[in-house]
Formats: structure tokens, C-alpha cells, sequence
């Protein structure tokens, strides 16, 4: 783990505790993408007609008996080695006693002291400091169902309903939970480590983030004396006992995480800095009003009475682990887009940001300049797309256009200025580029039109001229202004350039 400056904060007023350090970890929990349930074979599809894809196993009913799904069980293993976890020879399933409306059989199979992955690790960049988070278990179960809180008829946030619905569909949809050593140091490292396991796990193909709450976080946060932060940023495990854990639910985004997290740090150092004590509590998170709200005290382990799921045996991974292949990870293919390609590290990472941008680009290298095709993904189309909110996932059907509209740049159909402009059109109106450079007449003009935009822009513009001779550089710019207005943007700039410089020149 890189050293680095722990973020602390010195209170002044009395009943001060002095300097605290910032301590978190994470609980991350995330939908495996498999076809049926963890333990029974009720589809995972999300459907909007509640309590249909249920059956007696993950309804929890008396006689029916869980068969463990053994695609669950692969990808969790995929995981494992994508984060070079330690695999056992075997795992097992305990159950976890809890009553909560979402868990129909009021406990929840899961792992206990038999983890199918432990003690990975996953490498974070924040800014220019790159670090290890340490995983210290990544273990399956299955997900309870879902709650929806509500108030006179509509949705509401937790502590203003007046009712709770209850939708059991995810009941039983295959959960790994990943849990983390409390190694970040500041919330947005925690986002940045989200970011990176969500790419890890779509790169695995065991994930799918626009599935509604396919990944969701609970994080437990600290303060602690900022003298009990040893070198390398290490805590000792006393030192994290002594400091009461709030852990926060209902984090359901990488922004939302470092809001929450963020939200915390200033509610915990308020209360120290009036001498008041942490309560070991959890809290949820309220997305819509951005803080946090008291739910119960905190459980402790033995409060979930664990003990061995009886009808389910051992089971033995070393074996299937070892068979286990998994594809190239979004770190190796940037160093290789780095290598192969010659692109710089921010270009290779824009471009291996998900696996859907990352295929789009390669496959257009096979076609166009590497440069150009990364700057056009990297650049134009990912940088219209973050302003609309949108990511590559929402028009992956019509990839298809964009790289006719590349292709008409690359043959000189349409030009680079106009082709921008077709893009955002394309965008905001739906259209194929055929159909916007038609309806706009962004076909590049030919050498007659450029001829007269040209002479046109000389003798309409004297004073620009006579600037040009000069020596004033903006004058040619002008010029060229002038052109390019005139032609609606379709002439070639360098082709302008030129018969300008030839006109005036000559």
C-alpha cells in the first residue's frame, strides 16, 4: 500500500478530542449475472409484475429445498482470480437468522467461516496515487427481496412512510458480497474503488450494471486519533475496536457513495468536536435529501446466531477453480492500447473505461488510423455522451452509424466540423448521419463552391487583406472564417488554408 498523508481534522473548540483520521470500509454487494436463482430455478429477469418469479424454495416454504447453482459458483471463482484471492479446497453454506420482511424464511443462506474467495486485492487510482484496497472475503449468497416504501399512494424515504411493499422477485437472485479491509482513507477513494471493481466485474462478464440495484453498498466508516495512524497508513485492530462503526445502507451508485461517506465525516466530527460520543449504529442513507438517517443499533455477529446449512453439503471448488479462464482485465488491455496502438495512458484509459467502449474501439482499428478512431471515441463520441448523462451501453444499437459517420470523415464526404455537429444531432434527434447531413446540406462542397467562398471572402473582406500582408497572423483565420460561414461549414479548413495562401500570396 502507497504512504500517503492521512486526511485529518483538528477541532478547537472545547471539549475538542484533538485530530481524527478517516477510516472506511466497504461491503459491496453485487448481483451475479446468471439465467435462474441462486438456489432454485425461478428466473432472474427483472419483470414489473411483483411476487411472479417466485417459487416455494425462495419463497422460504416448509419441504422445499435449495440445489445450489453451479453458474453462481464459476463466476464467483472468476472473481476470485480476477482479484487474486486465495481459493479453498472447500466452502460451505451457514445460515444467518434475522427476521426482516424481505427474507421470507427469516434467515438468509449465505458463507460464514468458509469463504469460497479471501484476502485479493484490487489497485485504485486517485488522481496521480495509485494504491491496493485489500479484500478480505468475497462470498456468495442469495439476495432477499425488495422493499418500497410509501406514503399515500406514492414512494417515499424510509422514515417518512406509512407502509412498506414488499416485491420477493429478487428473492434468492445470486449475491456475492465483497468486503473490504478498511483501507480507504477518503471517501473518494472509495468511489474510485467502486468504479474499478464495476469494470473488473463487467470485463468478467458476471455483472450487469443497468440492472436496477445490481450493485448495492454498505459502508462503515470511523474516526479515529490521528496518532494511532501508523506508517503505510496501517491501523491496529485495537485501535478499530475501540472506535464505534457506523455503517451506512442504501448506497446504491459510486456518486452516491462518496456523498454518503462525505455526509458522515462532517456529521461524526461535529459530534467529537462537542465532546459527544459515536453511536455503533446503522444508518440509512437518504439519496434524495443527502444525509443520513438512524435505523437501529448495529448488530453484532452473534446477534445473526450462524450455524451450517444442513441441506446443502460441502462443496469442493480447488478442482473447478483450476479450470477457470478468464478474459483480459481493463488494466491489462489499457496497457496494451498503450502499446499495441501508441495511445497515451489518458486516451487507453477513456478507451478501457468498460468493455462496450473498449470492443467499439478495436473494432475500429481494423478499419481506421488507431489515432483517429481514438479520438473519436475517446474524445467526440464518449465526451457527447457524458454531457447527455448517457454511456455507451444506451446506443450500442447504433454503433453501426457512428462508424458509417467515421467513415465519411475518413473519405472525405463531410468535414470533421460538420461531422461533430452530426454527431449531436444524431444524438439529441435519433437520426442516422444520412439522414442529418441531408436535412442539414453538411455534404462537403465542392472545389467551384470553395473557389467562390473563397474569392468571395477577399474581395468582401479588404481590410483583412491588407492585415494579411502585414503579417498579422488573425488575419488569415479570418478569412477563413468568412469561407467556411459561407459554405456552411462543408469546405475542407486545410483545403481553404491553402487556396487562401495561394490567392494572397500570388
Amino acid at each position: 500500500m502507497t504512504a500517503r498523508a492521512v486526511e485529518t481534522h483538528e477541532a478547537d473548540e472545547e471539549g475538542s478530542r484533538g485530530e481524527f483520521a478517516i477510516v472506511i470500509g466497504l461491503e459491496v454487494h453485487v448481483q451475479l449475472e446468471t439465467d435462474t436463482k441462486v438456489f432454485c430455478g425461478c428466473a432472474t429477469e427483472p419483470t414489473n409484475e411483483p411476487n411472479t418469479n417466485v417459487c416455494p424454495t425462495c419463497l422460504g416454504l416448509p419441504g422445499a429445498l435449495p440445489v445450489l447453482n453451479e453458474a453462481a459458483v464459476e463466476a464467483a471463482l472468476k472473481l476470485g482470480q480476477a482479484i487474486d484471492a486465495e481459493v479453498p479446497d472447500r466452502t460451505r453454506f451457514h445460515r444467518k437468522n434475522y427476521y426482516y420482511p424481505d427474507l421470507p424464511k427469516n434467515f438468509q443462506i449465505t458463507q460464514y467461516d468458509a469463504p469460497i474467495c479471501s484476502d485479493g486485492e484490487i489497485e485504485v487510482r486517485v488522481g496521480g496515487d495509485s494504491r491496493e484496497i485489500g479484500i478480505t472475503r468475497a462470498h456468495l449468497e442469495e439476495d432477499p427481496g425488495s422493499l418500497g416504501h410509501a406514503r399515500g399512494g406514492r414512494r417515499t424515504s424510509i422514515d417518512a412512510a406509512e407502509y412498506t411493499l414488499v416485491d420477493y422477485n429478487r428473492a434468492g437472485v445470486p449475491l456475492m458480497e465483497i468486503v473490504t479491509e478498511p483501507d480507504f482513507r477518503d471517501p473518494a477513494e472509495a468511489r474510485a474503488f467502486l468504479s474499478k471493481l464495476e469494470s473488473v466485474l463487467e470485463y468478467l462478464g458476471i455483472f450487469d450494471a443497468g440492472r436496477d440495484g445490481s450493485l448495492r453498498v454498505d459502508a462503515n466508516i470511523s474516526m479515529v486519533p490521528a496518532d494511532d495512524v501508523a506508517a503505510g497508513d496501517s491501523i491496529s485492530a485495537d485501535v478499530l475496536a475501540a472506535a464505534n462503526r457506523t455503517e451506512v445502507k442504501n448506497i446504491s451508485s459510486h456518486k452516491g457513495a462518496q456523498r454518503a461517506l462525505a455526509y458522515e465525516v462532517t456529521r461524526q466530527r461535529n459530534a467529537l468536536e462537542r465532546g459527544r460520543e459515536i453511536a455503533q449504529e446503522t444508518r440509512h442513507w437518504d439519496e434524495s435529501r443527502g444525509v443520513t438517517v438512524s435505523m437501529r443499533t448495529k448488530e453484532a455477529e452473534a446477534d445473526y446466531r450462524y450455524f451450517a446449512e444442513a441441506d446443502l453439503p460441502p462443496l469442493e471448488v480447488a478442482e473447478l477453480a483450476a479450470e477457470i479462464e478468464i478474459p483480459e482485465l481493463p488494466e491489462a488491455r489499457r496497457e496494451r492500447f498503450g502499446s499495441e496502438y501508441g495511445l497515451g495512458r489518458e486516451a487507453a484509459s477513456k478507451l478501457t473505461s468498460t468493455k462496450a467502449v473498449a470492443d467499439f474501439y478495436e473494432d475500429l482499428t481494423t478499419e481506421f488510423d488507431p489515432g483517429v478512431a481514438a479520438t473519436w471515441v475517446a474524445d467526440e463520441l464518449l465526451g457527447e455522451l457524458n454531457y447527455r448523462d448517457m454511456a455507451i451501453e444506451d446506443v450500442v444499437g447504433r454503433l453501426d452509424e457512428f462508424r458509417r459517420l467515421i467513415e465519411l470523415v475518413d473519405q472525405d464526404e463531410i468535414t470533421e466540423t460538420n461531422a461533430t455537429t452530426v454527431l449531436r444531432e444524431m444524438l439529441d434527434a435519433g437520426d442516422d448521419p444520412a439522414t442529418v447531413i441531408e436535412r442539414e446540406g453538411m455534404g462537403k462542397a465542392d472545389d467551384d463552391e470553395v473557389t467562390a467562398a473563397v474569392e468571395a471572402a477577399i474581395s468582401e473582406n479588404p481590410e483583412a487583406v491588407v492585415d494579411y500582408e502585414n503579417g498579422e497572423d488573425g488575419a488569415l483565420n479570418y478569412l477563413m472564417g468568412q469561407v467556411m460561414d459561407k459554405t456552411g461549414g462543408s469546405a475542407d479548413p486545410g483545403s481553404v488554408n491553402g487556396m487562401l495562401r495561394e490567392r494572397l500570396d500570388g
